[in-house]
């Protein structure tokens, strides 16, 4: 009788040990960041899905660019403003978006203007489409994801790009990498083509 009590006392206490454990990982996960990263409901497990996005838009090779998006003119070029070529053939990965905290999704971007032999081109690019899963692009392996912290920033960055007859839409994100013995506090942030098209 003693042995089955002592028994049963003891797996009451590791059933309320492990509940306690099981509440405090919940809360890590939805309510705090590690290592000072901000507080975030993201769910840890793929996908990570986003309500609201940062924007940019850059021409290259064009003259008198406009592109009108979120209410705004985000690039409003004069009609014979001409912009020069990129510098190199990465140059989209340090290309900002400066607008910031955009619900999804707004109207179509409106772009207009000329390529670089004189073209007049138009286009409406639809985020909503493009992105219509509202799945954060990345390329880290899931077992490279943190399982005890947020994993990613809520809003990422949506960046437009016309170089000369050329429209393409990036994503980027910060996404937070998982702890090792080699790697801490370590983030990917890289620069993913979602959409490409030649007019």
């Amino acid at each position: 009788m003693q042995l089955t009590n002592r028994f049963i006392a003891n797996l009451i206490a590791i059933t309320f040990l492990f509940s306690i454990s099981g509440c405090q990982s919940a809360m890590t996960t939805n309510n705090s960041g590690k290592n000072g990263n901000p507080p975030s409901d993201q769910d840890i497990s793929r996908p990570f899905t986003f309500k609201g996005h940062n924007f940019g838009a850059h021409c290259f090779d064009t003259i008198g660019c406009k592109i009108f998006y979120a209410n705004r003119y985000v690039v409003s070029d004069e009609e014979n403003e001409v912009r020069p070529s990129p510098k190199n053939s990465d140059y989209f990965v340090n290309l900002s978006a400066s607008h910031l905290d955009i619900p999804n999704f707004p109207a179509p971007a409106e772009v207009s203007w000329k390529s670089r032999d004189g073209s007049q081109l138009q286009a409406k690019i639809d985020m909503a489409d493009i992105f219509r899963d509202q799945v954060i692009r990345h390329n880290v392996a899931r077992e490279d994801l943190p399982t005890e912290t947020i994993a990613t920033l809520d809003e990422p960055e949506i960046i437009m790009v016309v170089n000369d007859r050329t429209v393409s839409v990036y994503m980027r994100a910060a996404i937070f990498l998982k702890d090792t013995p080699t790697r801490k506090r370590e983030i990917r942030d890289e620069t993913i083509l979602a959409f490409k098209h030649t007019y």
